[in-house]
């Protein structure tokens, strides 16, 4: 079974490939992601995750043009901007917690991007999960009953 990191991989390359070559060869970058070797399972995951991202990328540039005017999405690399519009999407369909989805973008930005990109790419998302109300700090420790020593 393919994890969460391998599926969000597959989803960025293939918003990449969406991106240079248009959404109308959504089966060729399928069949792309099924020749790589990957499980069926985890392409076919991958495959509606991105596209479910890429319907929602005209909110994702609006949101990051907002937040970086002096970066719009005509000038952020092509997977800056993948990354971006794969996260996008899930926080804002609380497809997974926002902190989790900001951490494994962070990820694939040190793997794939310029040194730069991970702390762009922190700063944006952190700012899209706070306006969009998701939290974004861990979640709370149960408050300690154990009575305190006098």
């Amino acid at each position: 079974m393919a994890s969460r990191h391998e599926i969000r991989r597959l989803a960025m390359q293939a918003l990449y490939q969406f991106d240079l070559r248009g959404h109308e060869d959504a089966q060729h970058v399928r069949q792309c992601l099924e020749d790589a070797g990957e499980s069926p399972e985890a392409c076919v995951q991958a495959f509606e995750l991105a596209q479910a991202a890429w319907a929602q990328r005209e909110q994702a540039d609006a949101a990051v043009g907002d937040l970086a005017p002096d970066w719009p999405t005509h000038r952020q690399p092509p997977l800056d901007r993948a990354i971006l519009r794969l996260a996008y999407h899930e926080i804002a369909s609380k497809h997974a917690p926002a902190r989790v989805v900001i951490n494994e973008a962070i990820e694939l930005a040190k793997e794939y991007c310029s040194e730069q990109s991970p702390g762009f790419i922190n700063g944006v998302l952190d700012k899209i999960a706070r306006r969009l109300g998701a939290p974004v700090t861990p979640a709370e420790s149960p408050p300690n009953n154990t009575p305190t020593p006098p």
